[in-house]
């Protein structure tokens, strides 16, 4: 039988304390780090979300930078503000609104995405999903003006913020907080001084403003162009719409969206597609020198060729010789690294850029294409507008001119080849009021307009003109006369016995005897627009310093004449039907102190030197001397526009000399790229490589600009941050 165990330690016991102690300790132990846990999940949380909101932010600012532009063009168009159904989309509002929809701001995840996960009760616990219903909490004026915006007009806000400037109507004023108002009649005013850099007397609609700090090379960052600057204001905070749900205080961020104005003013400038380096003969570029950026819609580089700046819409080829500020791209040079390995060893300025490298700018070329020459394509009243400055007449050369000389009437005739002009429309501005005069080219001498009658006297000045003195078919002439003409029987002989006479002035324009390419051509001379416009009592060629040269074929005069039986837009090739338009006397521009601009959508052919002899430059402005300009001379600025021009109108040239900027109105999306610098004669021959030199220089100050240019907007979103000012 197995005896029973015996314990012999001695008794023990178990401290109920010390269970207590331990476990307790141990309890807040795992609390604490539960909560440390919970603590550490939360900021992780706090810090996602705010990570998320300002993702969200970002996509946000960006779809307002490319829905801006758009409510700008439409709050310039007719009917703008004929209804609240078409204007309540252009507000600061809806474009806020527009853009939390456009960036998918309301959701973290798309609702594609999660149904391409394919889980089964997915859920989102992101609190700051929501459908931001109240824009208002999202985006504010500028404290103290409340509202979605503060426009940077005619009151300066905080120091960061730009110049503003001044609209002194009070409704469009009262609009730019309500839409992005782009207008003519916004202007740099003495409050404005401080932010351009010259006298806004002097220069009040474009001045010199500095370019942003943008990746897009349109100019070199910190350079001045010659822009007007408009601006608006605001904050943004996504959180702040629903704070009192995620518990999550962020700091407003503060806003300035731009829209700088740019005339085209790069040595070549155009929202086109461009073939760059060779003529159409494959001849590379010879006896160019090219001073200054240039801007193209798309653009293939051929040949060994050497450009300053590169600037594009739609990219660019380039080819293994080609060097852009001084340095080759044997690959793609957007390529990630190329930019920021030339920042660093060659400077800050990148000579190639896209628009789309600059995450919140855009830049806008306003091509209008054949529409730009022709006014009566479109509607000359756009009525009910937002803006005081039409679309139209904001983006067509031909809306804009100051002077319109319209063929109005054509001899009946059954073969097209002899149709004839008998009656000109021109149309002036007499004390800033359009005047029309209509000119029948017949039963007086040809070339002539009727002013005065028998005995009467008028003073000519300086100016150097040619007048006639008769009726009837009789005329005895009188060229290059200067002062005090009577127009009577001492001063000319009696033409006409027992006939009262009139005094004839010869018109700045006519229907010319020369008919290059067998077509019937109008001359203009522009030289002679300054007297012309005197004898009228019109305002002078600093007003009246544009023309557009048309032909009326909307307008029917009378029973006696059918309207005109051309086609809107004149064909390319252009048939020996059409008519011309000739430029001659056209050397001295000197008389248009700001300069003379001329817009046809005919066939121009220049018969005469262009604008060769310098004048004084401004007061305060000395032009810098350059390989494009040697001696730094001053030039009137000028600009033509035509979509086929010709050099010579009863012979071809032996050379061309083109100096000052070239653009096109030709289509970025064109299949073959255009080439700015070739020359056509008279004849339709190419003008050789070697007989073509060009100097093309840009624009540096507002002095330079023509009457009649292309308009580009740069659109850029900069945040303002208080440490910085």
């Amino acid at each position: 039988m197995r005896r029973p165990r015996v314990r012999t330690g001695r008794a023990g016991y178990v401290s109920l304390v010390l269970v207590l102690s331990t476990g307790t300790i141990l309890s807040l132990l795992m609390i604490y780090a539960y909560r440390r846990a919970m603590n550490s999940h939360t900021i992780q949380s706090r810090v996602q979300l705010r990570v998320d909101y300002s993702e969200k932010e970002e996509a946000i600012l960006r779809s307002i930078v490319a829905i801006t532009p758009n409510r700008a063009i439409r709050a310039m168009q007719a009917e703008s503000n004929s209804s609240a159904t078409i204007s309540n989309p252009l507000r600061w509002q809806d474009i806020f609104t527009e853009s939390l929809a456009l960036a998918n701001s309301r959701t973290s995840i798309s609702a594609p995405l999660m149904t391409s996960l394919n889980i089964s009760g997915l859920r989102v616990a992101n609190t700051g999903d929501s459908d931001l219903g109240t824009p208002s909490r999202i985006f504010a004026a500028i404290a103290p003006e409340t509202g979605y915006v503060s426009p940077g007009i005619n009151r300066a806000l905080e120091a960061g913020y730009p110049a503003p400037l001044v609209l002194s109507d009070t409704t469009a004023a009262a609009n730019d907080k309500l839409y992005p108002l782009i207008t003519h009649a916004k202007s740099h005013g003495t409050i404005s001084q401080g932010g351009v850099g010259l006298p806004v007397a002097s220069y009040p609609a474009f001045n010199l403003v500095k370019y942003p700090q943008i990746n897009f090379g349109y100019a070199r960052p910190g350079d001045d162009i010659v822009a007007r600057r408009n601006w608006w204001a605001f904050s943004v905070d996504v959180a702040d719409h629903d704070d009192d749900r995620t518990f999550l205080v962020r700091p407003k961020r503060n806003f300035v969206l731009s829209i700088y104005e740019i005339p085209s003013q790069l040595s070549i400038s155009a929202a086109s597609h461009m073939s760059l380096g060779r003529y159409a003969s494959g001849d590379a570029w010879t006896n160019v020198n090219i001073d200054g950026g240039m801007f193209v819609g798309k653009a293939d580089v051929l040949g060994d060729t050497a450009l300053p700046a590169l600037a594009s819409r739609r990219g660019m080829t380039l080819s293994s010789g080609t060097t852009i500020g001084g340095r080759g791209f044997t690959g793609n040079p957007f390529s990630p690294g190329v930019r920021e390995e030339h920042q660093v060893t060659q400077g800050d300025f990148f000579p190639v850029s896209l628009a789309s490298e600059s995450g919140r700018a855009a830049f806008i070329a306003h091509n209008r294409g054949a529409e730009f020459f022709d006014r009566y394509f479109l509607p000359t009243s756009e009525p009910n507008a937002i803006s005081p400055t039409t679309w139209n007449n904001y983006t067509v050369g031909a809306q804009q001119c100051a002077m319109r000389l319209d063929i109005s009437q054509i001899v009946k005739s059954s073969n097209p080849a002899n149709i004839t002009p008998t009656h000109f429309r021109f149309s002036y501005l007499k004390n800033g009021v359009r005047q029309n005069l209509s000119i029948q080219l017949s039963g007086q001498p040809p070339g002539y307009y009727g002013f005065w009658p028998e005995d009467g006297s008028y003073n000519f000045g300086t100016d150097v003109v040619d007048v006639a003195y008769g009726k009837n078919g009789v005329y005895t002439y009188k060229n290059n006369v200067t002062g005090l003409v009577t127009f009577n029987n001492a001063t000319f002989g009696d033409p006409l016995v027992g006939t009262v006479k009139t005094g004839y002035l010869k018109l700045p324009f006519e229907v010319s005897g020369s008919k290059p390419d067998g077509r019937t051509c109008v001359a203009v001379y522009p030289q002679r627009f300054k007297a012309f416009l005197a004898a009228l009592g019109a305002d002078s060629t600093a007003v009246n310093s544009s023309l557009v040269v048309n032909v009326d074929y909307k307008t029917s005069i009378g029973d006696t004449y059918p309207k005109n039986p051309l086609p809107t837009n004149p064909p390319t090739p252009y048939l020996s039907t059409d008519y011309g338009v000739i430029l001659k006397e056209c050397g001295n521009l000197t008389s248009f102190t700001k300069g003379f601009s001329l817009v046809t959508n005919m066939r121009l052919y220049i018969g005469d030197d262009f604008n060769i002899v310098p004048t004084t430059p401004p007061a305060g402005y000395t032009p810098a001397v350059t390989l494009s300009n040697p001696t730094g001379r001053f030039m009137p600025p000028c600009s033509l526009f035509a979509p086929d021009k010709r050099y010579g109108v009863e012979s071809d040239p032996f050379a061309v000399n083109i100096g000052g900027q070239v653009g096109s109105l030709a289509s970025e999306t064109a299949t073959e790229g255009v080439r700015p610098l070739d020359a056509k004669t008279v004849s339709g021959n190419a003008v050789a490589a070697e007989r073509i030199h060009v100097n093309l220089s840009q624009i540096r100050h507002p002095s330079e600009v023509p009457p009649i240019v292309m308009m580009n907007w740069l659109v850029v979103l900069e945040e303002r941050r208080k440490e910085f000012y």
